[in-house]
């Protein structure tokens, strides 16, 4: 099927019918983001290509004639029907490209992931990538229910439920703020100590919650929390006014070590750390971006950014 001869495009159409909505030459140019000569010259070529005069052209403006309002009828479903084939293609494109849903821990979130996203996305810039956050076991559980495809949590421990791969280590600092009693501390501190004090902790199903908490049972009951905080930062901001003592990955706790505003206390009889790790149900493992995705993390944990 070919288009009859003298078929105008959508475009000056869709210029004629602002001039019907905003009942202006000028504001139709306005909206169009054209000069308003510029419109009329368009208009003017439309008259000439359908052989009827659209505009009554007068000193004080532009009215349509009869078979100009004929027209703009004419043109609305037309116009209509191209929005709604617009928005259908996009919606073709938006199905077809590659997806991947992601879960993170806010640790690999918010200090990890960009670096891991950022190599995939040179590799494969066409991927939409869905990132949820929030802690370890809620990830765990987000993968589990299949509302991720692979999964990024830290911790002592590989979770049964799932197969998993470590990417790299991370560790953990014992943090005060300048103010509190430890800051002026000459000896390191021992894990026993630690347990017997009251700490500010991340919430149930944290990641660094559980690493800690299993090395300080290990040696006795730990203390009740100061405080059970729910992100990094409440803790980071509530360290440095000297209420409690925190543990935190370097990776969190780095700036403010640097600027001062926390004090590193070093542990005499243990070492703090804990593991990366990508998460997946053991019957879909990641495959394309996902794989990838997985591989440009372990690459960038066991070598640094490039």
């Amino acid at each position: 099927m070919t288009l009859p001869p003298g078929t105008p495009d959508l475009e000056v159409l869709d210029l004629l019918v602002s001039v019907a909505e905003l009942g202006s030459l000028g504001a139709a140019a306005r909206r169009h983001a054209i000069s308003q000569p510029a419109a009329s010259m368009r208009i003017a070529a439309l008259e000439r290509r359908l052989h009827l005069r659209l505009l009554d052209r007068g000193p004080t403006g532009s009215v349509l004639t009869e078979p100009g309002r004929a027209v703009v009828a004419h043109a609305q479903p037309v116009l209509a029907a191209a929005h709604a084939f617009s928005s259908a293609v996009a919606a073709l494109q938006a199905a077809d490209r590659p997806r991947l849903r992601i879960a993170a821990s806010k640790t690999i979130a918010d200090h990890r992931m960009p670096h891991w996203l950022a190599a995939l996305r040179q590799a494969r810039p066409e991927v939409t990538v869905a990132l949820e956050v929030g802690n370890s076991r809620q990830v765990e559980a987000w993968v589990q229910q299949a509302q991720a495809d692979v999964g990024f949590v830290e911790g002592p421990h590989a979770p049964v439920e799932l197969a998993s791969r470590v990417l790299g280590a991370d560790d953990l600092v014992v943090v005060v703020g300048r103010g509190h009693p430890w800051a002026r501390r000459r000896e390191p501190l021992t894990v026993r100590e630690l347990a017997g004090t009251a700490l500010l902790w991340r919430e149930p199903g944290s990641g660094t919650r559980d690493t800690v908490w299993e090395l300080l049972a290990a040696e006795t009951e730990p203390h009740s929390p100061a405080a059970e905080l729910g992100s990094t930062a409440a803790i980071l901001t509530t360290a440095r006014t000297g209420t409690a003592p925190a543990v935190l990955s370097r990776l969190v706790a780095g700036a403010a070590l640097a600027a001062g505003d926390l004090i590193e206390i070093p542990l005499a009889d243990a070492v703090l750390t804990r593991n990366f790790r990508a998460v997946w149900r053991r019957r879909s493992p990641p495959a394309g971006p996902g794989e990838l995705l997985v591989r440009y993390a372990e690459g960038i944990e066991q070598h640094g950014p490039a």
